[in-house]
């Protein structure tokens, strides 16, 4: 994940660096190749602040979803009993459940999982 997150800095720093570099030949050019040029600036400019904006929306989005409270209800077949906590959704893993007050339960295969939306008053 971090090699990916470097990776996004490293090639938007390049394409900043990129569209900073004066054209070589300014005078040379007419108007409507200069003004084609600053609209394509300008397109590139919104396209990054476009993805950086949906990146960073998308993150806090999968943030705010993981940090949410559910109720999680383990049904073991074998005693016939069943057990309410209340968890973060990212504390859910395939085999192991660490709910709000800290405490790691492993699960079996055999008991069931029962996840619902917690009700905050």
């Amino acid at each position: 994940m971090l090699t990916k997150i470097l990776i996004t800095a490293l090639i938007i720093v390049g394409a900043l660096f990129y569209l900073r570099k004066p054209p070589a030949s300014v005078k040379s050019q007419g108007t409507s190749k200069l003004g084609q040029q600053m609209m394509f600036r300008y397109l590139v400019y919104g396209l990054i602040a476009t993805s950086l904006l949906a990146s960073g929306g998308y993150w806090y989005w999968n943030w705010q979803d993981g940090n949410q409270v559910v109720s999680v209800t383990i049904v073991s077949p074998l005693e016939e009993s069943s057990e309410t906590y209340q968890v973060r959704k990212k504390d859910i893993l395939a085999n192991e459940i660490t709910t709000l007050d800290g405490l790691s339960i492993r699960l079996s295969n055999q008991e069931r999982v029962i996840i619902a939306k917690s009700i905050q008053e």
